[in-house]
């Protein structure tokens, strides 16, 4: 499963600019929506300058960077906020630029709203399983009791992430998941600005800059709150970029790439990206034994090169 993540935010906050500025989809701009209308859904590309050089290495027909799926609700109610409860992160996106900008008291707002959407989220599940527990099924009522204890900590004004612990997995709550505040304005980003070098060329863009692209600054900080990091696979045909967990092994990494190449895994051919392009390719990282098999189990290391042998 692809990364995935969620903006929301109040009327007028920017959060579809941001959203075209990392998807570059041209989403609508509105200023009001009604549960009727669709969220926005596109990729935003993870930029990684590595990438490149690697792909120059190897002499890449074709570059892909890692992306990530963002989905765009548009507004803030229990029903539309329910079609983010599948995403690995939120972001939050706050109004600093009108005049009377709060973006702290926009973010405690949008907290609220998620917040509502989870206790309202409880209590339809409550009302479903209440009905079905009456047949005796020790799992149900177990889960019934469960929900009643999260129902009455919810109207406390309490999050489901304070809880801890395991929570029904039915529920996929809202304020358990990172939540990455964004603000539009001085303090933050500029969405329409980003959203408008994000249609030039990368050299151009960059030529406009006073400094880093702020959605790499976003990008860097939905890496850090959900722990991930990225792998290159590199071939003249394609060289790609991926993204994993951190932690996680050269098995699940395959994974990734493909559920068959999982399947059938061998072994791992292993080089880090710097090590390949200083060697000026595979065969000469080879020669110099910078290039090692690895087996399932084997921790996958920011910025390693896989290739994966497998037979299915």
């Amino acid at each position: 499963m692809g990364l995935e993540i969620g903006i929301v935010g109040l009327p007028n906050s920017g959060k579809t600019t941001l959203f075209n500025a990392l998807t570059q989809a041209g989403a609508e701009i509105t200023a009001y929506a009604t549960v009727s209308e669709k969220s926005n859904v596109g990729m935003a590309p993870i930029a990684d300058e590595r990438l490149d050089r690697v792909a120059r290495v190897v002499g890449a027909r074709k570059i892909t960077p890692a992306a990530v799926r963002v989905v765009d609700v548009p507004g803030t109610g229990p029903a539309l906020l329910g079609n983010l409860r599948q995403v690995d992160a939120i972001l939050a996106v706050a109004n600093g630029f009108a005049p009377d900008a709060e973006p702290a008291r926009d973010l405690e707002t949008i907290e609220l709203e998620l917040l509502v959407a989870d206790r309202d989220h409880v209590e339809r599940r409550l009302e479903r399983v209440t009905k079905t527990a009456k047949s005796g099924d020790p799992a149900l009522r177990r889960e019934l009791e469960e929900l009643h204890r999260l129902l009455a900590h919810l109207d406390a004004g309490g999050t489901l992430r304070e809880l801890g612990g395991e929570l029904p997995g039915e529920l996929e709550p809202l304020t358990t998941k990172p939540l990455i505040a964004v603000e539009n304005g001085p303090g933050g980003i500029d969405a329409k600005l980003e959203a408008e070098l994000a249609e030039l060329d990368p050299e151009e863009a960059a030529a406009f800059r006073e400094g880093p692209s702020a959605l790499g600054a976003v990008v860097t900080r939905l890496f850090d709150a959900l722990g991930l990091i990225s792998f290159f696979t590199a071939g003249e045909k394609e060289t790609r970029s991926w993204t994993l967990r951190d932690g996680r092994s050269a098995l699940e990494a395959a994974g990734t790439i493909h559920s068959d190449i999982a399947r059938g895994f061998i072994r791992c051919e292993v080089i880090r990206w710097d090590d390949l392009v200083e060697a000026g390719g595979h065969a000469e990282a080879a020669r110099r034994g910078l290039q090692r098999l690895e087996g399932k189990t084997y921790v996958v290391q920011d910025g390693d090169v896989l290739n994966v042998r497998f037979n299915l």
